[in-house]
């Protein structure tokens, strides 16, 4: 089989890579050993029927997927924060400005808050930064609402209970 160099695989290729293999060493570390393309060097030990320990590269792949999950957490926080800072940016002061007239003047000035236009801008934003957020990492599916309902029924049957027993402490008055 020739490599990407046009040079042949010789036996010696064969017997390297066995040999090789047996020491322990990586497909990597085996193709740069003997000077030949990793693709070569895989074809090589499928056609000897051996295999590769994948263990710290899939060891290595989960901590990747790990990390991009932190990045993706991390960046979802920034989102939620930008999201904070735009729709606070809707009720502090700002300025207005305008470009324009023939003079192509500039004018500005300090309002209250922004303008309903801008505000709508801020808010769009807003919404953009959150839903992008939201996408990167989805709420979980617990929201609580089991724990919810299980206090709120141990406050009716509590009500409940208070309410029977005032209901029959009053009968009791009113008997003869």
């Amino acid at each position: 089989m020739p490599n990407q160099y046009g040079r042949p695989v010789t036996e010696e290729d064969y017997q390297r890579v066995r040999e090789l293999h047996a020491l322990g060493m990586g497909l990597n570390a085996i193709a740069r050993e003997i000077d030949r393309a990793q693709r070569t060097v895989s074809v090589i030990a499928a056609e000897l029927g051996l295999t590769f320990d994948t263990s710290m590269t899939e060891e290595a792949t989960r901590a990747r997927v790990a990390q991009l999950a932190a990045l993706r957490a991390d960046t979802a926080l920034d989102l939620h924060l930008d999201a904070l800072r735009l729709t606070q940016q809707m009720w502090e002061p700002a300025v207005v400005f305008n470009f324009g007239g023939k003079d192509n003047t500039f004018a500005s000035r300090e309002v209250q808050e922004p303008p309903a236009v801008d505000k709508k801008a801020l808010m769009s934003a807003a919404g953009i930064a959150l839903e992008k957020s939201l996408k990167l990492v989805p709420p979980a599916d617990d929201s609580g609402a089991e724990d919810a309902q299980s206090m709120l029924g141990k406050l009716m049957a509590g009500l409940k209970a208070v309410y029977d027993e005032a209901a029959d402490e009053e009968a009791e008055g009113e008997s003869p």
